[in-house]
């Protein structure tokens, strides 16, 4: 079966490139490129790894992701520091971003998560930086896309570790895919 191109990722592209054509500093801009650049290597890797599981669960987790984030926008109808519009809570870059990340890490594991989530982070922090969102905006969409990744992403191969807690003690869970 050859693995298909998610059209979320296509519409996600489209929709940071329509919001930021004009940025105004080095910063905001070089964020922007790493909201894009995220989930283009994301969706790309598994492509290119014909990993037709891993783009659906990509696909479910940036739909889920993009349809929260878009929601919140318009619910909570929060300022932006700049005082132009009222689209700043959530920030759109930070859970794309950090959606990205949590996918490749669970997916692929920590040695693509690492990089990943800094790239994410500097996205974050470029947002508050540049003065598009205030810091609470940031965690809020970098929760958002953690939580959208984790819990449609399962690991492609190999052993999975994961701890736990809970009200029994502590832990830590082995799993093994064949």
């Amino acid at each position: 079966m050859t693995a298909r191109f998610p059209l979320p990722l296509i519409l996600l592209v489209l929709y940071l490139f329509s919001q930021n054509s004009f940025a105004k500093s080095d910063t905001e801009t070089y964020g922007d490129i790493g909201a894009v650049t995220l989930p283009l290597f994301a969706a790309g890797w598994s492509y290119l790894n014909n990993d037709q599981q891993g783009i659906e669960q990509f696909s479910k987790a940036a739909l889920s992701n993009l349809a929260l984030t878009q929601l919140l926008k318009y619910a909570v109808h929060k300022k932006r520091p700049q005082g132009n519009s009222y689209t700043s809570f959530p920030s759109m870059h930070s859970s794309v971003a950090f959606q990205s990340a949590t996918y490749l890490q669970k997916r692929y594991g920590w040695k693509y998560g690492v990089p990943a989530y800094t790239l994410a982070s500097y996205v974050g922090w470029s947002r508050v930086k540049s003065n598009q969102h205030y810091s609470i905006d940031v965690l809020a969409g970098a929760a958002i896309g953690i939580l959208s990744s984790a819990y449609f992403t399962e690991r492609y191969k190999d052993l999975n570790i994961a701890p736990y807690a809970n009200a029994d003690g502590v832990g830590v869970h082995l799993a093994m895919n064949f």
